[in-house]
């Protein structure tokens, strides 16, 4: 059983205990040529932490931090934590309008961005609470640079300045950070997390599942504002004394290459999109004679987000070898509560559920978790319990009661558990389409489509026939050299693999799929 004292700090537990454990001189982060030992984090942090609360900040008021991914995100989140700040990110790239309205519905203390989007916000009219700026750089650059022209307060200034304020005493169970659901039916909504769900989560899933170790180095494809990436790509490293390596720019096939080669990375987070990206990319390389990417120095990658097509598994296995391990998570979870795993990896399912969490298939009407769950196969809704589960939602009393059940949330998602306790996903309960007269799920229609050589990426939504029928449409990315007459062969393909009712009456061809800030395929997009 993991268990934490009453006094405990994140601040504590992710950052000061290396420097306890005499790993001060450790590498901790990288960007570029640049190194900061954990020594290095910790000085700024806890300036940073008495900087902000000198400047007013309170226990429990809210740290809005909307920066790239570099170094002072480090610092930003451990500072905000330290001070008793309840940490909330953001993505710098969110269109302003709705940056605005999670500013004004977190009610935060502190804004920590860049003069880009300090000057959006107030071009918007935005009133904006106590700012401090980083520079908006580019890997390998300065993050620390003075900024030209900035308006009063920098964030090197203020942790240069950072008298010797006390900081506060924090309790296991103070509210620490507030995730963001990924919004998909609405504004997105914080669920609101205590000091000790991250800690859980970081024994059971990333030191006894997947096992980060001293000598990592981590690399993200996720940036960090998203939950998935500030565990995988700083605060799990930070827990064992392993490096993370950043790099700023947005996440492309690229770049990513870049970062690999740059680093050479022991563990990569990732997610399906960019895992079928870089197979292509490097088809692509070896077409023009080249010797295709060297993944050589990775010991395995993480999944999530979305489920990993077998498919695409299975071709990244054939060119690459090494172990994906495909979780699942949530934001009111914090993180990954079942997961593939060293020496068990089954294709097609997200392994078996993490040591510490409970899992349940429930019949989608189950009105609480002591309802009795369903046979080994059949599908119904996901719920799980464990110690990392959020208290609620932020304002949202209706949906908070719906969702959680003490240490049980119910995730609206639809899973089937076989006989020997391995998850399918089948996708989310509000996805699911009636097609005469019968469910049908997307993810199984956008598998089929993955198994053909011709498919890279697959989306599946519904759309309305001439005769106002609800039927499946795929929008597809292809591989170089796929023939004439695709369209039609794509349909006949997954007609001869799935019922006759699943096969998607239109198949739309598309050069890439619009993408939300998680990383995930954005339908709300591709249904117009």
């Amino acid at each position: 059983m993991v268990t934490f004292p009453e006094a405990f700090s994140l601040t504590e537990y992710f950052l000061l205990d290396r420097l306890k454990e005499g790993m001060g001189d450790r590498p901790a982060l990288r960007y570029g040529d640049r190194v900061w030992s954990y020594s290095d984090v910790a000085d700024r942090s806890l300036r940073l932490a008495r900087a902000l609360a000198v400047g007013g900040l309170h226990p429990g008021e809210r740290v809005y931090v909307v920066l790239p991914d570099a170094p002072p995100f480090a610092w930003a989140i451990f500072g905000a934590l330290a001070a008793g700040g309840v940490l909330c990110m953001g993505n710098p790239d969110t269109p302003i309008h709705d940056l605005a309205a999670i500013l004004s519905y977190v009610d935060a203390a502190a804004l920590i961005t860049t003069p880009r989007v300090a000057l959006d916000l107030r071009s918007a009219g935005v009133a904006l609470p106590r700012t401090l700026l980083v520079p908006d750089t580019a890997t390998g650059e300065d993050p620390e640079q003075a900024i030209p022209d900035a308006p009063p307060e920098e964030l090197r200034c203020a942790i240069a300045e950072a008298p010797g304020a006390a900081l506060p005493a924090l309790h296991r169970d103070d509210p620490c950070i507030w995730l963001f659901t990924s919004g998909s039916t609405g504004r997105p909504k914080a669920a609101m997390h205590t000091q000790r769900d991250f800690a859980f989560n970081t024994e059971v899933y990333a030191k006894r599942t997947v096992g980060y170790q001293p000598g990592d180095r981590t690399v993200s494809v996720p940036r960090l504002f998203f939950g998935y990436a500030t565990g995988t790509n700083l605060f799990f490293p930070f827990a064992v004394g392993a490096t993370a390596c950043l790099f700023s720019e947005r996440p492309t096939p690229a770049s990513l290459v870049a970062a690999i080669a740059r680093y050479r990375p022991t563990v990569v987070t990732n997610v399906p999109t960019m895992i079928g990206k870089l197979l292509d990319h490097d088809e692509e390389i070896r077409a023009q004679g080249g010797q295709g990417l060297d993944l050589s120095s990775v010991r395995f990658q993480l999944s999530a987000g979305e489920a990993l097509p077998p498919a695409l598994l299975e071709r990244f296995q054939r060119r690459f070898g090494g172990d994906i391990y495909d979780g699942i998570g949530s934001a009111e979870m914090f993180h990954i509560y079942a997961s593939n795993r060293p020496g068990d990896i089954r294709p097609g399912t997200l392994g078996k559920v993490v040591d510490g969490y409970e899992l349940r298939v429930l019949p989608e009407d189950a009105e609480g978790p002591g309802a009795p769950p369903l046979p080994p196969g059949e599908i119904g809704v996901l719920w799980v319990r464990g110690d990392s589960v959020a208290m609620g939602y932020h304002r949202d009393r209706d949906k908070s009661w719906a969702t959680f059940h003490g240490r049980w949330c119910r995730t609206n998602d639809l899973f089937s558990i076989d006989a020997d306790g391995y998850l399918s996903f089948s996708g989310r309960a509000d996805d699911l389409l009636k097609v005469g007269g019968q469910w049908v799920a997307p993810i199984e229609v956008e598998n089929a489509l993955m198994a053909h050589p011709a498919v890279s990426l697959a989306a599946v939504v519904g759309a309305m026939d001439e005769e106002g029928l609800l039927k499946p449409k795929a929008f597809v990315v292809l591989r170089a050299g796929a023939g004439e007459g695709i369209v039609e062969e794509l349909k006949g393909f997954v007609k001869g693999r799935l019922l006759r009712h699943k096969y998607p009456r239109w198949v739309e061809v598309r050069e890439d799929l619009p993408r939300n800030d998680r990383g995930k395929v954005d339908k709300k997009g591709l249904r117009g």
